[in-house]
């Protein structure tokens, strides 16, 4: 592969994961990669770009998580991804989610409440109407975030050992739950000082886990995944414990929009109804540590 003059690293300082997964972004959307196409290799590219083979990875997952790869971890080359389908279609939340949120963040005011397990889906999401914002492209006057996790002083349905109790869990969990919500919360209130937009991020703690994780935007949309609970070990510091955990960013994911029939509309009102009731009721203030 020719190295071209743009890529080469300029006076000892090498291009960045990020530098990197906008110039691969680009030669997408320029028509230069087209969808199934094979990446080169990530020796072919760490060469190309003057960067070690980590920095590149972190690229390609970065580009995985914003659904224009597959397939980056199997060992071969990934593929740029087909296009996604179809609004109506069900998609896997790390696929579906990101091109709903750019498309919320296309109005000057933005509004996203989300009740789920953790933050993961909704903070790897939120990274490109971020990057759209930094670039010019999404200009929004206001942003406001709600977002509803469990309280850490519950039992939780999952995650959870399947035999005994093992407080390992819970606390990989909590620091999950806590990181995860401290970086989106970052990143977004960064938006006041560097772009002037008006942030709000607020988290309330439900006393209950939730079956399903619920994303409502600016009122008009509502996407729901169903957790789907699977058994399976992970390593902890005394050995391989059971667990049952979920799927997150893998659920399916359905969208009800309120302009599509009255089944739609009837959902999202719903859907919003009770997102306010309970950030108004039965849940207390969470301040991540």
């Amino acid at each position: 592969m020719v190295v071209t003059q743009e890529n080469v690293a300029v006076n000892g300082n090498r291009m960045s994961s990020q530098e990197i997964a906008d110039t691969l972004r680009e030669r997408v959307r320029g028509g230069e990669l087209k969808a199934g196409d094979r990446l080169p290799t990530q020796a072919e590219l760490a060469e190309e770009f003057g960067v070690e083979r980590g920095t590149v990875r972190q690229a390609l997952r970065a580009l995985q998580e914003e659904g224009l790869l597959n397939n980056v971890s199997k060992g071969s080359p990934p593929r740029i991804a087909v296009p996604a389908p179809a609004r109506g279609e069900p998609q896997p939340t790390m696929v579906g989610l990101a091109p709903r949120l750019t498309e919320a963040f296309a109005e000057p005011h933005v509004r996203i409440d989300a009740a789920c397990l953790t933050a993961e889906s909704l903070m790897l999401a939120m990274g490109e109407p971020v990057r759209r914002i930094h670039e010019g492209t999404a200009r929004p006057i206001s942003i406001d975030v709600r977002i509803l996790l469990p309280s850490r002083d519950i039992t939780l349905a999952f995650p959870a050992p399947v035999d005994g109790d093992d407080e390992s869990v819970h606390q990989r969990w909590l620091s999950m739950r806590n990181a995860q919500g401290h970086v989106l919360r970052h990143n977004l209130l960064a938006l006041r000082s560097s772009h002037g937009i008006d942030v709000n991020v607020a988290f309330r703690a439900l006393p209950f886990t939730p079956p399903v994780k619920l994303y409502l935007l600016n009122g008009t949309e509502a996407l729901i995944a169903y957790y789907m609970i699977t058994r399976r070990e992970e390593p902890t510091d005394s050995g391989m414990l059971e667990m049952y955990g979920t799927l997150g960013t893998e659920s399916l994911l359905f969208s009800f929009v309120q302009g599509a029939d009255q089944r739609d509309a009837a959902f999202v009102e719903q859907s919003q109804k009770w997102f306010d009731a309970l950030w108004g009721t039965i849940t207390t203030d969470l301040t991540l540590p």
